[in-house]
């Protein structure tokens, strides 16, 4: 009599916050799915409900909290992992049912949960299948986290609380990961932490050994090794490093980017250029050095692109303090520039300092800062009309009324989520993901790039 092979248990997944956690819920999925679970699309179909939290600001707080609601309205069973996981007394308080909640990435205690409340019906002939990696972002790209936690103690940051110390990756480790990613269609690798250049510094850089080679666990050595693996079609894959602090040893990897090894582009978070108000978020205040660092930066790599953010409105803010900010702006030139309002969260030393700033202040410079930022990158995007860019295609339209074919995509200037678009006219219908094209710019305006392939 034939055996029946029984109906795999299912995992439903919400997964909120920054690109860290996107890539805790890959793994957790990846594992759960090796334990032989299927993934859900939809409430209604999954047994149990994964909701990855994000507890940085509170307003993000409130939007973990309405998703665990709305998972325990349309499914009623539900696990919380992520960073509010650390307020577990306030989730279980106000959502009784859940069934259980853990912290940021303790995949071990997401898995043992699951399999506790839906414990796995497949045999262990059908266990033994491989499977590849699950991945939440589209193929063509893919968030390689090198590290978790942080060293600093930035007065509005509770990153150090809800995720540790530093802890790197072994750099073998996360080459190999690296090697699989682009062996399997990844274009560009997104590489990621809460602190890229302190990469290796809590193992006091260690040698390992990688293909033959000896590596240090470094931001260097790792950037140029990623900058040599190569797709299966001998493509070079883009290597973005973003949450770079600006440490004097990032200085190495600029000449590294005029060589082509790595994509011509930093994300540095430096929050604010007054020195004051740098004190006060206790944060190095040596913006006058960065200013020269930026111009040697484009000296040695006129390519690169700078992207950053700063909190306007910190506890003391003074309109001084602002005005310095807007004028650091006008003299770095940067490329990409976000901006947050300044939100308290529970557990900041932000909290206790005095002088907070109005929330109709806050706004105000908040859209001042947008304007010249976004004045700042509309001339600098006009520079790019006319030449040939390099390309990497995210989507491809329908045709329209005429059979006309549009696309979107990116140059290197933009990281995927976060910065600009470059929007392709007529492109042919054989087009796809993932696809590197070369095209002239025709059009800019203040954040966007229209063009069409050459």
């Amino acid at each position: 009599m034939a055996s029946v092979i029984p109906e795999q248990k299912k995992i439903g997944m919400v997964s909120l916050g920054c690109p860290k956690a996107l890539v805790d819920s890959e793994r957790i999925l990846t594992k759960l799915r090796a334990d032989g679970y299927a993934m859900s699309a939809d409430y209604a179909g999954a047994d149990v409900v994964l909701v990855n939290t994000c507890g940085f600001l509170d307003s993000a707080k409130e939007e973990s909290l309405a998703a665990i609601g709305e998972a325990i309205a349309e499914n009623g069973r539900v696990i919380v992992t992520g960073c509010m996981g650390n307020e577990a007394e306030l989730i279980r308080a106000k959502f009784p049912a859940v069934l259980a909640v853990t912290g940021a990435h303790q995949y071990e205690a997401v898995v043992e949960a699951v399999h506790e409340a839906a414990p796995p019906s497949q045999g262990p002939y059908i266990d033994l299948v491989p499977q590849p990696d699950i991945k939440l972002t589209p193929r063509h790209y893919s968030y390689l986290k090198i590290s978790e936690g942080c060293n600093h103690a930035c007065a509005f940051c509770i990153i150090p609380q809800l995720r540790g110390k530093l802890a790197s990756r072994r750099i073998d480790a996360v080459l190999r990961e690296a090697e699989k990613l682009v062996a399997a269609g990844t274009k560009e690798l997104l590489v990621i932490s809460q602190d890229t250049s302190a990469y290796g510094v809590d193992v006091r850089h260690e040698e390992r050994q990688w293909q033959g080679r000896t590596i240090r666990t470094h931001m260097t050595d790792l950037a140029r090794e990623l900058g040599a693996l190569r797709t299966p079609a001998g493509e070079q894959p883009w290597v973005r490093l973003h949450y770079v602090y600006p440490y004097p040893h990032v200085d190495a990897v600029i000449p590294l980017m005029a060589e082509g090894i790595v994509t011509p582009y930093l994300d540095i978070p430096f929050q604010h250029a007054s020195p004051r108000v740098l004190k006060a978020m206790k944060r190095p205040a040596n913006e006058a050095k960065v200013l020269e660092r930026l111009r040697e930066w484009r000296r040695i790599c006129p390519d690169i692109t700078i992207r950053s953010s700063f909190v306007v409105g910190f506890p003391g803010e003074a309109e001084e303090d602002f005005q310095y900010l807007l004028d650091w702006l006008e003299e770095a030139q940067l490329d990409r520039v976000g901006a947050f309002r300044f939100e308290p969260v529970q557990g900041a030393a932000a909290n206790d300092l005095a002088d907070p700033v109005p929330e109709e202040v806050k706004e105000e410079r908040y859209a001042r800062i947008m304007e010249r930022t976004a004045a700042i990158s509309a001339a600098k995007l006009a520079a790019k009309v006319g030449p040939t860019i390099q390309v990497i295609i995210d989507e491809v339209g329908e045709p329209d009324e005429d059979g006309d074919i549009g696309a979107t995509g990116r140059s290197k200037a933009d990281a995927p989520e976060i910065d600009g678009a470059v929007y392709l006219r007529n492109v042919p219908a054989t087009l796809a993901p993932g696809d590197f094209v070369m095209a002239t710019i025709e059009e800019a305006d203040a954040h966007d790039l229209y063009g069409v392939i050459v």
